[in-house]
């Protein structure tokens, strides 16, 4: 969690600082960015890479973290990202994969794509 807290204070939106932090991410989120980026390219008709859907605005603690502290069970664990003040709290998620520990983004599902009325099919 520390590497990744270090990593996210340097995404400035470039392609090496954002892949950095994506690196750090789960399978699942990984993939949900990876949809994202797909989505986004078709919609477009730009390419876009997954670690490109992180947008330094909104993945940045909104404090220093200064500690963190973990609760573990099995192949999960929620860490406490602590900030200097009682009110400056952040619950991240984590999981176990191949023996490193991932951030798992709890990213929303993203919103349907509108239809024209009238218009059948993907």
């Amino acid at each position: 969690m520390r590497e990744f807290t270090e990593r996210l204070a340097s995404l400035d939106g470039s392609e090496q600082a954002s892949r950095a932090v994506y690196e750090l991410l789960s399978t699942a989120s990984q993939t949900s960015l990876q949809a994202r980026a797909d989505r986004y390219s078709n919609a477009s008709g730009r390419q876009r890479a997954p670690w490109a859907m992180l947008v330094p605005s909104r993945t940045h603690f909104q404090f220093s973290p200064q500690s963190f502290q973990a609760r573990v069970i099995g192949k999960h664990a929620l860490v406490d990202v602590l900030g200097v003040s009682p009110d400056q709290v952040a619950h991240v998620p984590c999981v176990l994969e191949k023996d490193l520990w991932r951030v798992d983004l709890p990213l929303p599902e993203p919103a349907p794509l509108p239809r024209r009325a009238g218009v059948s099919g993907p």
